[in-house]
């Protein structure tokens, strides 16, 4: 019989028995942990140690080829016997090795040669501060050891005078006075945060360096300011539309043709202001109006219209006509890649003639894209004087700008209209009858140049290439005429900028005022692949020439006539290694020349010759050989150093219109010749510039030019 069990033993056992369960699943638990924390010590251990034998196959092969790909590394772990992933792991730890290897020899290196230029600044400070006259023993005086010191503090006072008119200029845009701020932004003074360039003036050297940032600021201000004129700007937009189709449309007494070229118009004033009342504003005092309209056949409208509405092509295509541009705000667009129609863009931009005679024109404006109902394409430019007045920018630009007509035979119709007002006080004389035709700035320039280009890509391009040029394989290499033709590209909007009298380039300009000054510039370049490290002299001088363009142009592009110009050609003959043409005109090419002479026998000569009815080019730059291989390989020309020197000829009046490519002989009396140079006078750009630099430059460009004279002028 059974023992009886009292409730209470009952629920004690129960409680001993659920204790016992937890007891036993924590202790499985428990278990299962520390099995798995073992597997994972287990698998942590499993590695793989290289024996010395793969180790030194490993590291031969890496000095080889650090980037072995699959296949290699496939081939690699099967003689050594590892798994790919072991040899890709391996490699990959051996390149990281290596680079902090080199990383920390750099920095070595860098902090010795930064101690070293520490006591030399040192030293150089010493004995500025000791400095005595080697004849009376007194203090320096300005002409000897305290020339630097005298020329910082002017510099110093230009730049504050510089801040000063900048920050009254935007005083004007945000309303409330700047006036305080420009001690707190002028640069302290001090040898280090001044770049120095030498002049003349009277005899004494003199110090100038135009302030950019301020200027950029100043067209950051603009650009935030358009935010709340959006709808005025965009009905100035559609007004200027309808003001360009029909001033493109219209014929006399609107327009009035040009007495030396029929195919060229001018603008009727008091026709214009009746026809178009309402327009942006009366002229401005002391502004002239330039206005004249152009029209050319050209193929494949569409790509126009990009080119127009993209800044950078459109810089890059009418580089000289356009010094640079810049896109400041869009206003409107249709979000599209490829689709410009009602786009809608503020923009700011600086027109040149390549000659530092003729002043840069700065505008501020619009553009506007539109696709019209009867598929014709329209852009159009104007000023934002109605929205925004700015009386610092001496040009006003219009409603300007192309209409263009799709025709059934694959060619469209551009009619280039280009009405601006502008203050051209400081035009030199000698380029007054050529500005005045519209010969610089017009509508003829515009569309010649266009023309030309279109002509330059397609004869580029071209597969189908003359039998007597085939044997070189510059001609022949689609990749290396592409390049090729980029590298020339560079070299003559390189060419442009050392020689105009743009504020938005690197160059410091020093002196040259009259026709036969020589206007010298100077360039530090550091870090930019496609510039010679170092200190770059440019002399550049304007003059004229009582012998027509397409004489000059020949004279200065012809192989044979080299010696009697280049000085650095020793009276050699040059040779033309390799020709590809760039238009219909037999001078329209790009030539790699190398002179018997030559001193370096491991340069060649880029040359780059192009000639239109409204200016002409013959700009050239010498290139180190390994680097013309990498290019005419299809290699990437923007790592070539390039400085560039030339000439750009322009006629001195109105031109002519014979058809044809080239200039018109019988357009005008004579020639404005601009002659430039581009010099690497210091190969370390903390040097200090030397006079004697400068002189040996102006030296040689004043020996060119009369070479240049005695040759054309006899």
């Amino acid at each position: 019989m059974a023992s009886k069990i009292s409730v209470s033993e009952m629920q004690q056992r129960m409680r001993d028995e659920e204790i016992d369960s937890k007891s036993g699943s924590e202790n499985h638990e428990a278990s299962s942990g520390d099995d798995q924390e073992l597997n994972q010590q287990a698998k942590r251990k499993r590695y793989h140690r290289h024996t010395q034998y793969q180790i030194r196959k490993m590291e031969a092969f890496f000095k080889e080829c650090p980037h072995p790909d699959d296949k290699q590394r496939k081939e690699l772990s099967h003689v050594l016997g590892l798994e790919p992933l072991q040899v890709k792991f391996w490699f990959q730890n051996k390149r990281t090795q290596m680079k902090a290897q080199h990383e920390r020899q750099e920095n070595s290196q860098l902090r010795v040669e930064n101690e070293k230029l520490r006591t030399e600044n040192m030293r150089y400070r010493e004995a500025l501060t000791n400095a005595s006259c080697p004849t009376c023993c007194g203090p320096t005086t300005i002409a000897e050891m305290s020339f630097d010191e005298h020329q910082l503090r002017m510099e110093n006072a230009q730049l504050k005078e510089e801040v000063d008119r900048i920050t009254t200029i935007a005083s004007k845009f945000v309303g409330k006075s700047f006036a305080n701020y420009s001690s707190l932004i002028s640069p302290p003074f001090g040898f280090h945060s001044l770049d120095m360039a030498v002049g003349t003036n009277g005899g004494m050297p003199i110090i100038r360096r135009d302030v950019y940032g301020a200027e950029d600021s100043i067209r950051s201000m603009n650009a935030t300011l358009v935010e709340g004129d959006k709808p005025l700007i965009c009905e100035l937009a559609i007004s200027a539309m309808d003001e360009l189709m029909k001033m493109a449309h219209m014929g006399e007494p609107l327009w009035v043709p040009s007495t030396a070229d029929r195919s060229t118009t001018f603008l009727n004033e008091e026709e214009y202001f009746r026809v178009f009342p309402n327009g942006i504003g009366s002229k401005p005092n002391g502004f002239k109006s330039e206005a004249s309209r152009e029209s050319v056949f050209i193929m494949n409208h569409i790509n126009l219209v990009e080119v127009l509405m993209d800044v950078n092509q459109w810089c890059n295509v009418f580089t000289g006509i356009v010094s640079w541009g810049k896109t400041l705000e869009v206003i409107s667009s249709t979000g599209v890649v490829g689709n410009y129609n009602g786009t809608l863009q503020v923009m700011t931009a600086e027109f040149q003639v390549p000659s530092a005679l003729v002043p840069t024109r700065e505008s501020h404006f619009i553009r506007y894209c539109k696709h019209h109902v009867d598929g014709t394409w329209a852009v159009v430019d104007v000023s934002l004087d109605k929205v925004q007045s700015n009386p610092q920018l001496r040009c006003r630009r219009r409603p300007s700008g192309c209409v263009i007509q799709k025709l059934s035979n694959g060619y469209s119709k551009i009619i280039w209209v280009e009405h601006v007002e502008v203050d051209d006080k400081g035009v030199h004389n000698i380029y007054k009858p050529l500005i005045n035709s519209g010969g610089a700035f017009g509508a003829k320039r515009w569309v010649t140049v266009l023309n030309r280009q279109c002509e330059r890509l397609t004869s580029v391009m071209a597969t189908n290439l003359p039998t007597n040029e085939v044997n070189n394989m510059v001609l022949t290499n689609p990749e290396g005429r592409t390049s090729i033709l980029k590298l020339a590209a560079r070299m003559i909007t390189n060419y442009c900028c050392g020689v105009n009298a743009s504020n938005a380039h690197t160059w410091t300009a020093l002196s040259g005022n009259g026709a036969d000054d020589i206007r010298i510039m100077t360039r530090k370049s550091d870090d930019d692949p496609g510039k010679p490290c170092g200190i770059v002299l440019c002399a550049a001088t304007s003059f004229w020439l009582p012998v027509p363009p397409k004489t000059v142009f020949d004279f200065l592009s012809g192989e044979k006539s080299r010696s009697e110009w280049d000085i650095l050609s020793n009276g050699g003959i040059t040779h033309e290694m390799a020709h590809i043409a760039t238009g219909k005109d037999k001078g329209n090419c790009i030539s790699l020349l190398q002179s018997s002479n030559s001193s370096q026998s491991n340069m060649i000569i880029l040359q780059e010759s192009c000639n239109d009815p409204t200016g002409s080019y013959v700009v050239y730059a010498p290139v180190d050989i390994v680097g013309m291989n990498v290019v005419l390989g299809g290699g990437d020309p923007e790592y070539v150093p390039l400085l560039p020197s030339g000439f750009a000829i322009l006629p001195d009046g109105p031109t002519g219109h014979r058809g044809g490519g080239g200039m018109s002989e019988a357009s005008s009396g004579g020639s404005l010749l601009t002659v430039a140079f581009q010099v690497l006078v210091e190969t370390v750009p903390t040097a200090k510039l030397r006079l004697g630099s400068v002189a040996n430059v102006s030296k040689l460009i004043t020996s060119t030019v009369d070479k240049i004279k005695a040759a054309l002028v006899s």
